[in-house]
Protein backbone atom coordinates (compact mmCIF):
# COMPACT_ATOMS: atom_id res chain seq x y z
CA UNK A 1 0.00 0.00 0.00
CA UNK A 2 1.30 3.43 -0.97
CA UNK A 3 -0.07 6.87 -0.28
CA UNK A 4 0.30 9.98 -2.39
CA UNK A 5 -0.94 13.51 -2.03
CA UNK A 6 -3.32 15.04 -4.55
CA UNK A 7 -5.24 18.30 -4.84
CA UNK A 8 -8.92 17.87 -5.70
CA UNK A 9 -10.88 20.74 -7.23
CA UNK A 10 -14.43 21.28 -5.96
CA UNK A 11 -16.64 23.74 -7.86
CA UNK A 12 -19.95 24.99 -6.52
CA UNK A 13 -21.70 28.00 -8.05
CA UNK A 14 -19.39 30.99 -8.23
CA UNK A 15 -16.74 29.37 -6.01
CA UNK A 16 -14.01 26.80 -6.49
CA UNK A 17 -11.87 25.19 -3.80
CA UNK A 18 -8.64 23.24 -3.82
CA UNK A 19 -8.79 20.46 -1.24
CA UNK A 20 -5.62 18.54 -0.34
CA UNK A 21 -6.33 14.81 -0.05
CA UNK A 22 -4.35 11.61 0.22
CA UNK A 23 -4.89 8.89 -2.38
CA UNK A 24 -4.25 5.31 -1.28
CA UNK A 25 -2.96 2.80 -3.84
CA UNK A 26 -3.21 -0.93 -3.18
CA UNK A 27 -2.49 -4.04 -5.20
CA UNK A 28 -6.06 -5.30 -4.97
CA UNK A 29 -9.50 -3.73 -5.11
CA UNK A 30 -10.52 -0.41 -6.54
CA UNK A 31 -7.43 1.68 -6.36
CA UNK A 32 -6.73 4.54 -5.76
CA UNK A 33 -9.22 5.44 -3.08
CA UNK A 34 -9.77 8.06 -0.39
CA UNK A 35 -9.92 7.73 3.33
CA UNK A 36 -13.33 8.32 4.89
CA UNK A 37 -11.98 11.51 6.47
CA UNK A 38 -10.89 12.93 3.10
CA UNK A 39 -14.21 12.02 1.47
CA UNK A 40 -16.09 13.76 4.28
CA UNK A 41 -13.86 16.83 3.95
CA UNK A 42 -14.68 17.04 0.22
CA UNK A 43 -18.40 16.79 1.03
CA UNK A 44 -18.12 19.39 3.80
CA UNK A 45 -16.34 21.87 1.51
CA UNK A 46 -18.93 21.32 -1.25
CA UNK A 47 -21.79 21.80 1.23
CA UNK A 48 -20.26 24.96 2.71
CA UNK A 49 -19.78 26.48 -0.74
CA UNK A 50 -23.30 25.61 -1.82
CA UNK A 51 -24.61 27.41 1.29
CA UNK A 52 -22.39 30.42 0.56
CA UNK A 53 -20.38 29.83 3.75
CA UNK A 54 -16.98 30.76 2.34
CA UNK A 55 -15.47 31.27 5.79
CA UNK A 56 -16.20 27.65 6.80
CA UNK A 57 -14.98 26.28 3.46
CA UNK A 58 -11.76 28.30 3.67
CA UNK A 59 -10.88 26.55 6.95
CA UNK A 60 -10.70 23.24 5.06
CA UNK A 61 -9.49 24.34 1.61
CA UNK A 62 -8.14 27.16 -0.52
CA UNK A 63 -11.23 28.97 -1.86
CA UNK A 64 -11.45 31.05 -5.02
CA UNK A 65 -14.20 33.22 -6.44
CA UNK A 66 -14.90 32.58 -10.11
CA UNK A 67 -15.40 35.54 -12.41
CA UNK A 68 -16.92 35.11 -15.88
CA UNK A 69 -14.83 36.42 -18.77
CA UNK A 70 -16.42 37.76 -21.93
CA UNK A 71 -15.15 36.32 -25.17
CA UNK A 72 -13.92 38.68 -27.88
CA UNK A 73 -16.55 39.26 -30.51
Amino acid sequence: MTKRFHTKLVREGQYAAEVDIELIDTENGWSPYLSLEDAQRLDDVRQALSQGNVKRASKMARVFSLTPVEADK
